[in-house]
């Protein structure tokens, strides 16, 4: 009689595929294990998670600097000579590198919850690797060409630290099921203990976070100062060729108080507005000049600047990406704008009855108004027709020769200097103008005007920390600001703060506590047995062990050799049948 096999069912598992497969390559239920993962996935493990951690502040960095991203691609065109926007390009490297790094790493989480070995397929850790190289460079290269704009990240914390707080508890409250599964459910070793110890020190570090805090804007809402001013400078760039006559149009239509203009002195004694030392960028001299396109602007006379075409070049290079929003008309104007003088801007402020902030760059030594500077400025001032009290000037240089002018410095001063110097102004780098500093100066009646401004949450925190002034490239999106972006008091956060911790805590202790009643009824249940060819997703893990692969290998092959057994032995007894009969059939 033939014995046969019973049909062995195996249960789908196409999430365990899924992860597998995608992590490792290991699409086949045989290919998968229990095992503990080798040192050299491990480490592997630990590369992954490095470069998550780093290109998570990479991409940090580049959200919160986009207050900036003109300042740093005008940086590269001085080094370069030659304009182009590489943020484009470093937005897509880290949306594109974040996004494959965040999926391995979700991918081995689920391996460390289901209980699989850990086995990074080659082509991930080439990719791993590239990432993190590529991430590395990129830091050293931002260090070396932008390293002021570092500052910008513990800026950036005082207005978004509670929200990350928030966050980053969600995250490790989460991983506390990935913690207890793995401390829970195997037996206890040094390795377990280590785990937990880090898990929970990082937790209370979380926790305890926020009374490290110091957010303006965490305050009570009637002492919040009057709204800031905001300054156009060099008019409204994004929306129309820097110090021309149209972006100063456009950005007293924003609504500004005051024009700010960078000056520079023409060989004939002529003042213009130019913010570059040449006119290569933002002029088209190397079609008019060609043999002199590198030559500082000072260089040039009036004659030769008025000739030259302004606004072309915003046209073509489009910085801000908002050339696709000017109308036809707009585009003609713009395309036909030329250099713009310092008279024809006050007079512009003069009739808006705007103020005005001058940034002056003296001629070099070698220049014929090297040292008339001063008074063809101050000439073009009182020719201009517009109240001297509503002009202000730095550097504030030559103060014994200004005369109902007002100056303002462009660094940061002690009180006593200020004193000294007689001044009562200062125009100020946001990265420079610290809480502390703000409310020092003012509680001493000194102005403070803060420099850069373009993102709606630094203008919402210097508004919070009481700043009178900004200078912006952006007035038409400050003007959309009617409040800073939040504002909470310190009882309501304080609430917030540790509802939000004894919620991450309860939650932690039920982890545990589930993860601990369902290992403790799984032995008392007596379930020691189980099928070799199904992989739980219960995340049961199990000491290291070859065997258990080996008996894997064996049941395999014993079901397949006496699936073979049984039809030999049918054959065999259909032969003996056959002979028998043929036997039988002889004798008779």
């Amino acid at each position: 009689m033939v014995k046969h096999q019973p049909l062995q069912v195996y249960e789908k598992q196409v999430f365990v595929s899924f992860v597998t497969g995608i992590y490792g390559c290991r699409w086949k239920r045989y290919q998968r294990s229990h095992d503990d993962s080798s040192k050299w996935e491990c480490t592997w493990l630990v590369i992954l998670f490095s470069s998550f951690l780093l290109l998570l502040f990479w991409v940090y960095f580049w959200l919160v600097a986009h207050n900036d991203y003109n300042q740093f691609n005008w940086l590269l065109y001085n080094r370069s000579g030659e304009w182009r926007d590489d943020t484009v390009l470093i937005l897509a490297y880290s949306a594109v590198g974040f996004s494959y790094i965040s999926i391995l790493t979700i991918l081995a989480c689920f391996h460390i919850s289901l209980g699989q070995q850990l086995n990074l397929y080659w082509v991930h850790k080439v990719g791993v690797l590239a990432t993190l190289l590529t991430t590395i460079s990129g830091l050293v290269t931002v260090d070396d060409v932008w390293g002021e704009e570092w500052a910008i990240v513990l800026i950036s914390l005082q207005s978004t630290a509670p929200f990350l707080h928030l966050g980053a508890l969600a995250i490790f409250t989460a991983v506390g099921w990935l913690v207890a599964g793995y401390v829970v459910r195997r037996e206890r070793s040094n390795v377990q203990v280590t785990v937990l110890l880090i898990y929970v020190v990082l937790l209370l570090v979380i926790y305890l976070a926020p009374l490290t805090f110091r957010c303006p804007c965490v305050m009570d809402r009637h002492a919040l100062a009057p709204r800031p001013e905001v300054i156009g400078r060099r008019g409204a760039p994004m929306l129309a060729p820097e110090n021309t006559m149209v972006s100063f149009n456009r950005a007293l239509q924003q609504g500004v108080s005051s024009l700010q203009a960078d000056v520079t002195i023409s060989e004939d004694g002529v003042p213009f507005l130019m913010r570059d030392s040449t006119l290569r960028r933002t002029t088209d001299v190397s079609k008019m000049f060609p043999a002199r396109q590198n030559d500082d602007a000072s260089s040039f006379n009036w004659t030769d600047i008025h000739s030259l075409n302004a606004g072309q070049w915003f046209l073509e290079s489009d910085p801000y990406w908002t050339v696709g929003s000017l109308t036809t008309k707009d585009r003609s104007r713009v395309g036909n704008q030329t250099v713009c003088t310092l008279v024809e801007m006050l007079r512009l402020a003069a009739r808006a009855d705007r103020s005005a902030l001058l940034y002056v760059r003296r001629p070099p030594p070698q220049h014929p108004r090297h040292r008339s500077w001063f008074m063809d400025t101050l000439w073009a001032v009182q020719r201009a027709g517009i109240p001297q009290k509503r002009v202000t000037w730095t550097p504030d240089t030559d103060r014994g020769r200004v005369r109902g002018l007002q100056q303002t410095a462009d660094e940061k001063l002690s009180l006593e200097e200020m004193k000294q110097r007689g001044i009562s102004s200062l125009t100020l780098h946001y990265s420079k103008a610290s809480h502390r500093d703000i409310q020092e100066y003012l509680a001493n009646n000194v102005s403070v005007t803060v420099y850069p401004v373009n993102e709606a949450w630094l203008y919402s925190l210097l508004w919070c920390s009481g700043v009178p002034s900004v200078s912006s490239d952006a007035p038409q999106d400050l003007r959309k600001v009617p409040y800073p972006i939040w504002l909470m008091s310190q009882s309501a956060y304080s609430f917030i703060w540790i509802t939000s911790d004894l919620v991450s805590i309860a939650v932690v202790l039920i982890i545990f506590s589930f993860q601990n009643y369902h290992m403790i009824r799984w032995k008392l249940s007596g379930m020691q047995s189980y099928n070799p060819e199904q992989i739980m997703l219960s995340a049961v893990t199990r000491r290291a062990s070859r065997d258990v692969n080996v008996m894997k290998e064996k049941l395999i092959f014993s079901e397949i050799n006496n699936g073979l057994n049984s039809t030999e032995d049918m054959s065999l007894d259909l032969e003996n049948g056959y002979a028998s009969y043929s036997c039988s059939g002889l004798s008779h």
